[in-house]
């Protein structure tokens, strides 16, 4: 059984407001998912909801009442509804408050607010050609949620945050991702454990670096393969160009020396693809 609620001011939509700050993200364990697509494939990730916040007059417009998923089926709000009563408070509410809870410029009607479940080094397990992708301090949501994306449709096997400057339950990486952070194994750690944990599976390290490198496209990526990307502004750490078993960098013809960090991740992991028979 739902509730509805009509008023903005209501406590339960001012804390889910909260919930855009990373300080109360951290605090409660819990984060924000908009969007049927992407509530979904958290729902298929394991994860558990805490409120699910519905917006008729939004849904119905914008037809998510009759949207085709991949296995050919139907699936619309009211399989979620059902599927999460009784797991989650159900809050029915007006545009106006929903308009207060989106952080989407064109929202579907549907925001969850849902717990937050982390993967560690420990829990990871690799398939005999393992393909990793690191993420050292990237800062800008929007790309780290397109290189998660990129990871996504290239079939990487994990994703390493290191040293980020925001956290992975951001609203807006989740957005940029279209939901990819539930879809790829992702952990957070440091340079070392990162460093240490590839070591010890003979993963082999390509650093994406401007010195004592060579063209990405000259390097071996068809065996045990790490791709190491930095910030635009700062690159990535020494610990990485010291340990990597080679630099490498994407040769620039323009007069801008620098490429979207996202881009660039796309680039070399498609050339490993290629190198791999694109096989994941």
């Amino acid at each position: 059984m739902s509730i509805r609620i009509s008023s903005p001011q209501n406590p339960k939509i001012k804390f889910a407001v909260s919930l855009q700050k990373a300080s109360v993200r951290k605090r409660e364990g819990l984060f924000l998912i908009e969007g049927l697509r992407e509530i979904r494939l958290a729902m298929q990730a394991g994860y558990l909801f805490h409120t699910l916040f519905v917006c008729p007059e939004i849904t119905e417009k914008c037809g998510t009442g009759f949207s085709v998923d991949q296995s050919g089926g139907y699936t619309d709000t009211r399989n979620v509804i059902d599927t999460l009563t009784g797991q989650a408070s159900i809050i029915e509410t007006n545009s106006d408050v929903f308009r207060k809870l989106a952080y989407r410029e064109r929202s579907d009607g549907l925001l969850v607010i849902a717990r937050q479940k982390r993967t560690y080094l420990k829990d990871l397990s690799q398939g005999s050609n393992p393909l990793i992708l690191v993420a050292e301090s990237v800062e800008k949501p929007g790309n780290l949620g397109a290189m998660l994306r990129t990871a996504d449709a290239a079939g990487v096997d994990a994703v390493l945050v290191c040293n980020s400057g925001t956290d992975i339950f951001n609203p807006n990486i989740i957005r940029s991702s279209l939901g990819s952070l539930f879809t790829t194994h992702v952990v957070c750690c440091s340079p070392k454990e990162a460093l240490g944990w590839l070591k010890g599976r003979n993963i082999k390290i390509y650093t994406t670096a401007l010195s004592a490198s060579q063209s990405y496209h000259l390097a071996d990526y068809k065996g045990p393969a790490a791709i190491v990307a930095g910030a635009e502004a700062t690159g990535v750490s020494g610990i990485w160009e010291r340990s990597s078993d080679a630099n490498i960098v994407i040769p620039m013809f323009g007069r801008v020396d620098s490429m979207n960090v996202s881009v660039a991740t796309s680039i070399v992991l498609y050339e490993a693809l290629r190198q791999r028979g694109f096989t994941a």
